[in-house]
């Protein structure tokens, strides 16, 4: 196996669905959330013990459904296929007529983070984006705010788009896997969640460590959990609750400490607004 074929190796369980009507239906079927490898792509063991934490606070059954992309996770949330989902705030922003804001995570006492532009350790001359022209670029998800949309709004403030400027691109689904995609040169530079990055600096220093952080962006709103239509008001309010307190709670703080987050919080939409005008720029006829 190649280094290419061993990075996008498939990561994750995906758990099989059931429909909407089953436990809409019976309350105390099974509480289903939703996630992506954007954030988690090799904590298994983690989600394990995070779900029966949670299910022991509801009083009922919960589920981690675990998708490939941003993408697919809104469109079981569409299908009523799951009550609650952590989302980037780009895909928070274009959904959220139908979504509703659970909590946000505070991160270094703010609920905010940066993307990052990374480069291989080896290139110390790189200082933003633009001076990539013609070269290979990782993006994370084409619905991730710090792994796609915020390099593309810099490039679209430049009178270019990603198609045009780099010679190639790719997406590899996870923040982790566009650090590893740098650090092993497979590209010449790749977007990634700042906290993504920041963490995994704690965990495998070994990997950042082969990457440079070139650049990091103006703040945004972090990464929201979201509810889905078919959550109830009785649902929403007691999960909210649950993940308000964690930081409270002995066991929570840990799953936190794991998480490298302070504790959740209420939000706002108005935290996202900067991601909601970059989309209406980027929305823009441009070259």
């Amino acid at each position: 196996m190649n280094r290419r074929q061993a990075l996008f190796g498939l990561c994750g369980l995906a758990i099989a669905g059931c429909g909407a009507r089953a436990f809409a239906e019976t309350g105390g079927d099974a509480v289903r959330i939703g996630m992506t490898p954007v954030f988690l792509d090799d904590q298994v063991g983690f989600l394990g013990a995070w779900r029966d934490y949670l299910a022991q606070a509801l009083g009922r059954p919960v589920e981690f459904i675990q998708r490939g992309s941003y993408r697919e996770i809104v469109e079981l949330m569409r299908q009523e296929k799951l009550h609650f989902a952590w989302l980037c705030g780009y895909p928070y922003v274009r959904e959220q007529r139908w979504m509703r804001l659970l909590a946000v995570p505070v991160h270094q006492g703010q609920p905010l983070y940066r993307s990052y532009l990374i480069v291989p350790e080896r290139d110390t001359a790189t200082t933003k984006i633009t001076e990539l022209r013609d070269r290979v670029f990782a993006f994370s998800d084409p619905d991730s705010n710090s792994g796609y949309l915020y390099p593309h709004y810099q490039l679209n403030r430049a009178n270019t788009s990603p198609a045009n400027f780099f010679r190639r691109t790719f997406f590899t689904y996870a923040h982790k896997k566009v650090v590893e995609a740098v650090a092993l040169e497979v590209a010449h530079g790749g977007a990634v969640d700042g906290y993504v990055w920041d963490t995994l600096a704690r965990t495998h220093p070994e990997l950042t460590g082969r990457t440079r952080v070139a650049d990091r962006s103006p703040t945004f709103g972090f990464p929201p959990f979201v509810a889905g239509p078919v959550a109830p008001p009785a649902l929403f309010r007691r999960m909210q609750e649950i993940l308000l307190a964690m930081h409270d709670d002995g066991v929570g703080a840990g799953f936190l400490r794991q998480l490298n987050l302070d504790r959740f919080a209420l939000g706002t939409p108005a935290l996202y607004a900067d991601i909601e005008r970059m989309l209406r720029a980027i929305s823009q006829p441009n070259a």
